[in-house]
């Protein structure tokens, strides 16, 4: 029993799985399969073994929760090197590379996703609060300040949003936006830096509430001037892949983070449907409610923070636990990492949405 212990760095205790380690075994698997040696995160999913400045973002977040400094570097490193042309405070880093069609490996496309570059600002940050690193956090104050000038915009009836990119998000009066792109405890720990992230979390909150009538959220939806929220017509009213992170950042919210409570009853049709079927649907239609196919694992990964408490929490333990990603499932493997790493206390969020880490405490080794 004591081997069992040890191999998974953690123990149960009064039914709650609790970390004593920074010996993260699905960090240290993560690590192994999908970061090169260079500090870059591949993708093999299509078999193009691309990069994205998201894999990029929650290498960085990872690594630092992890206590996990050397990897941390490599991460940045690379992604300043090679997404931003070696200064990510002068540009914002593309958000694809891969291999380009004549044989060489490089940027596939200079545009940016806004929520890896919200996840990599705010993770320099808190990783310079953590560590003491004034080179940390003077970077990440510089990329957020970018940030603010050059994708956040004044929608007209709506307020101040951060758009999902700097181009192609935006016509004459309509405005695509993505709810999973902007977890509220970042936008509460960034308003401690600027009045604007403040604004564009008070935007995001109307987003989450009003942009998701039926309770369920959508992997994209539309603010039209003088009509407001409509169906977005790429995707139609589709939650899935992208959605499924919405309830994964509303759970993981502190217990006293302000409208916490609002936010998850308004989303219970989504513990719902998970508890009523035992496991979390792949698809919902946010208009009707109706929910087709059964998630992948790392759904049930990213549901267990939402349904803290419930039995339907308990039956997805147990099924991440007993059926973890493979090696081939990058962004299962990044669910579970956010979800079962939350579940198992490595690290949570407080009120100004400042990182835990159970490193802090003296709980963990660090593990570089």
């Amino acid at each position: 029993m004591k081997r069992l212990v040890m191999m998974f760095c953690c123990c149960l205790i009064a039914g709650q799985v609790w970390a004593d380690t920074c010996h993260w075994p699905q960090w240290q698997r993560f690590s192994q399969q999908y970061i090169s040696r260079e500090g870059r995160v591949i993708d093999p999913t299509d078999g193009n073994n691309i990069t994205t400045s998201e894999g990029q973002s929650y290498g960085l977040f990872f690594a630092l929760v992890a206590n996990d400094r050397n990897r941390f570097d490599q991460l940045l490193n690379w992604t300043e090197n090679n997404l931003a042309a070696g200064d990510l405070t002068a540009r914002l880093p593309g958000w694809l590379w891969g291999k380009k069609p004549d044989g060489s490996w490089g940027i596939l496309d200079t545009n940016s996703a806004s929520d890896s570059d919200l996840w990599i600002a705010y993770t320099l940050l808190e990783a310079g609060r953590l560590w003491r690193s004034r080179g940390y956090q003077v970077m990440g104050t510089l990329l957020l300040q970018r940030i603010a000038r050059e994708e956040v915009v004044m929608i007209p009836g709506l307020g101040i949003m951060l758009m999902p990119g700097k181009i192609g998000f935006s016509e004459s009066n309509s405005w695509r936006l993505n709810p999973s792109y902007q977890p509220p405890q970042l936008l509460s720990r960034l308003a401690q830096t600027e009045k604007v992230w403040g604004e564009v979390a008070q935007t995001n909150r109307k987003l989450l509430l009003e942009g998701a009538p039926a309770g369920v959220a959508a992997d994209w939806v539309v603010w039209q001037k003088e009509k407001g929220w409509q169906t977005d017509s790429k995707t139609g009213a589709t939650g899935d892949y992208d959605a499924i992170r919405v309830y994964l950042w509303l759970g993981m919210l502190a217990e006293d983070a302000p409208g916490k409570s609002e936010l998850v009853a308004h989303y219970q049709p989504m513990a719902k449907l998970t508890q009523d079927a035992g496991l979390p649907p792949e698809t919902v239609d946010t208009q009707t409610g109706k929910a087709t196919g059964t998630g992948p694992v790392g759904f049930s990964a990213a549901l267990l923070p939402f349904l803290a408490g419930s039995p339907a929490q308990a039956a997805q333990r147990e099924r991440v636990i007993n059926n973890p990603p493979g090696s081939d499932a990058y962004y299962n493997n990044v669910l579970t990492l956010f979800g079962l790493g939350w579940d198992q206390q490595y690290y949570r969020f407080n009120q100004q949405g400042e990182l835990q880490v159970s490193w802090e405490k003296d709980t963990c080794k660090n593990i570089h």
